[in-house]
C-alpha cells in the first residue's frame, strides 16, 4: 500500500496543504486530484485527513515540508532582489513537475532542453546561484531557462487552485 504525505504550499493568499504520493518502482511522484482531475487542496489538516480516510489512503506525517511559492515568485519576477536559496528553487522545480504530471487539465510545463539539464545538475553543487562559483554557477542562459520554467510552474499553480 502506498503512503501519502501532506505537502504545505505557502502562498500570498495563505497556506494550502496538498496530498503528495511518491512514485513506486518507475512511476513518477504525483499530487492527488479528484475524480474530475482537480487538485485536492486543504486549508487544514483535519479536512485532509478526512479525505484520505474516505479514500483509504494512509497518511504519513513526518516533518510536513512547506514550499514558499511567494519566495519563488519574488526570485522569478524580481531578478534584481538577489538570489534565492538553491534548495527552494530545486523544491519548486520538482513540485511543478509533479503538479504538471498530476493535473488532467491545464498548461503543461514547457519542454526542457540542455540548458535546463545543465542548470538542474549544477543546483546540486551548491554554487548555481553564486556568480563566483566558476563553472558551477548558472550561465545567463541557464538562469533564464530556470526562471521561465518556474514562471510557467507558478502560472500552472494559479490555474490549479482557481
Amino acid at each position: 500500500m502506498a503512503d501519502y504525505y501532506p505537502y504545505c504550499i505557502a502562498t500570498r493568499r495563505g497556506d494550502l496543504t496538498l496530498i503528495w504520493r511518491p512514485g513506486e518502482d518507475d512511476a513518477p511522484d504525483e499530487l492527488m486530484v479528484d475524480e474530475r482531475g482537480r487538485l485536492l487542496a486543504f486549508r487544514d489538516l483535519t479536512a485532509l485527513q478526512e479525505c484520505c480516510d474516505r479514500n483509504g489512503w494512509e497518511v504519513v506525517r513526518e516533518g510536513e515540508p512547506t514550499l514558499d511559492l511567494g519566495a519563488v515568485r519574488r526570485w522569478v519576477e524580481h531578478p534584481g532582489l538577489g538570489p534565492a536559496p538553491a534548495a527552494l528553487l530545486l523544491d519548486a522545480w520538482n513540485f511543478f513537475e509533479d503538479l504538471s504530471r498530476s493535473l488532467k487539465a491545464g498548461s503543461p510545463l514547457p519542454s526542457q532542453g540542455p540548458a535546463h539539464d545543465s542548470a538542474y545538475e549544477k543546483i546540486f553543487g551548491g554554487g548555481a546561484l553564486d556568480p563566483t562559483a566558476g563553472e558551477g554557477a548558472w550561465t545567463g542562459e541557464e538562469t533564464v531557462a530556470v526562471r521561465e520554467l518556474l514562471r510557467a510552474g507558478l502560472d500552472l499553480w494559479e490555474q490549479a487552485v482557481h
